[in-house]
């Protein structure tokens, strides 16, 4: 997985801005709960360009709030990204650029300024008009260089700011400035003049705000800290839900496809429990969010061990072939390992309302009943033996012999080396009470025998 994403399109093409940042993930203009839905891959940085404005949800105030609390740098230069940065940042945002800072000291103030029509994907999202920022920059230009006269820059901009953004272009201007009678003799100096020294202010923020991106990174920087607590409400919950799943690119989105078929292809039971863990880790994630769990380094070190024990992740070799073989970096796998953390405090915090609803679980499942009748044939044999609180020395085997039977060949793994903290996470409350239910297994199906 990319450090960073980057929303872009009539603003700067992502050939230009791999030239400068070739490992970014390049995104097509951000739109409502593009944000959020990047910021659940969890990169070090998210760059806003470009963004939809009119006929599509532009993107929420509150996504990227809610990615710079999750230690997610958020850039925005150019277009919507400027307007967005000059309206957060003072949460923390990163605003690069001419535009922002016009933006930030309301020297522009309409989304218009930087609003363009452009093309579809399929054509790259080509700029169809000029944005009225670029055409200040120019007038600006075109007066320092002796082109025009100030008062023909301010009745050019005025005409410009009057033409509604789609139709908004240089000829149509010049055009409707002739008819209006402005000066010829500068209007054709400035046609002659614009070919060539046209400024094309998105693109240069744009390019700035990579650059600045890559400079940031070359800097390793720390996770974005905030000073703000982000507030969970009704409809950011509803909202989060329906945002659904990133398609970072089409080569990705097919190989998820695939990477789906397979496990739905192996069958209703593996599908659905797979589904079900799935719904367990997103229910577990957001509830540690809501209780604003702070991952020490401690508990994180610890959660890393017993993953890559119960994996055999032991060398680094071992560990960086189990990377390349799940795409992950090593910075995806501290995210993960964190992630993991969080969960395992929830599942501890919550196991005693967890086994609340376990036989419901069972129900819905069709697995109560079998249980329901084993534990009671268990139950009954053992009684009959005299073996229903059973102790190793009347049993006749050794508490590492017994280990070795359910692990080992009942289970086909490993012993853990940590049987304790295995029989905690099995819900026991003590590693004897553990071992307590092994042996009256053992005496269950030695009397089956």
């Amino acid at each position: 997985m990319s450090q960073v994403y980057i929303f872009t399109g009539p603003s700067l093409t992502p050939d230009e801005a791999r030239s400068i940042l070739p490992d970014a993930v390049y995104l097509p203009p951000v739109t409502q709960g593009d944000v959020y839905r990047a910021a659940l891959h969890h990169p070090q940085v998210i760059g806003i360009i470009d963004g939809y404005f009119e006929h599509v949800p532009s993107v929420w105030h509150k996504e990227i709030l809610w990615a710079m609390q999750e230690g997610i740098h958020v850039l925005g230069a150019a277009s919507m990204g400027a307007l967005r940065a000059a309206e957060l940042d003072a949460f923390g945002m990163v605003g690069i650029g001419w535009i922002y800072e016009a933006y930030r000291t309301n020297h522009i103030e309409d989304d218009d300024e930087v609003a363009v029509a452009h093309t579809d994907a399929s054509e790259g999202y080509k700029a169809l008009s000029t944005a009225l920022v670029d055409i200040r920059q120019t007038l600006s230009r075109a007066v320092a260089e002796g082109v025009v006269s100030a008062a023909t820059q301010a009745a050019l901009l005025d005409i410009a700011k009057g033409v509604f953004y789609p139709k908004r272009l240089y000829p149509t201007v010049l055009t409707m400035a002739q008819a209006q009678g402005i000066a010829s003799q500068e209007l054709e100096a400035l046609r002659q003049w614009l070919p060539a020294n046209t400024v094309h202010q998105k693109r240069l923020d744009a390019l700035a705000m990579v650059q600045h991106i890559r400079d940031h990174l070359t800097a390793k920087p720390d996770p974005k800290q905030v000073t703000y607590k982000f507030e969970h409400t009704d409809m950011w919950d509803t909202a989060a839900r329906e945002a659904g799943v990133l398609s970072l690119e089409h080569q990705q989105a097919v190989f998820i496809d695939a990477l789906l078929e397979e496990l739905r292809i192996g069958g209703m039971a593996q599908y659905q429990k797979q589904r079900q863990a799935a719904l367990s880790r997103f229910l577990g994630l957001i509830e540690a969010r809501w209780q604003g769990v702070v991952v020490s380094a401690d508990y994180l070190q610890s959660t890393e061990a017993q993953f890559r024990a119960k994996y055999q992740l032991h060398d680094e070799a071992q560990l960086t072939a189990w990377l390349q073989a799940n795409h992950l970096s090593s910075a995806d796998f501290q995210r993960l390992m964190e992630d993991e953390a969080r969960l395992r405090w929830v599942y501890t915090v919550a196991q005693p309302d967890i086994e609340q609803h376990l036989s419901d679980q069972l129900r819905s499942t069709n697995h109560y009943a079998e249980l329901v009748s084993r534990a009671r044939d268990k139950q009954q044999r053992l009684v009959v033996f005299g073996l229903d609180n059973p102790a190793f020395d009347e049993v006749g085997i050794t508490e590492d012999a017994l280990l070795h039977w359910y692990f080992v060949e009942q289970l086909g793994q490993a012993i853990p080396n940590k049987l304790a903290e295995y029989a905690r996470q099995l819900g026991f409350e003590h590693e004897h009470a553990f071992k307590r239910s092994v042996l009256r297994e053992y005496c269950y199906q030695r009397g089956q025998a």
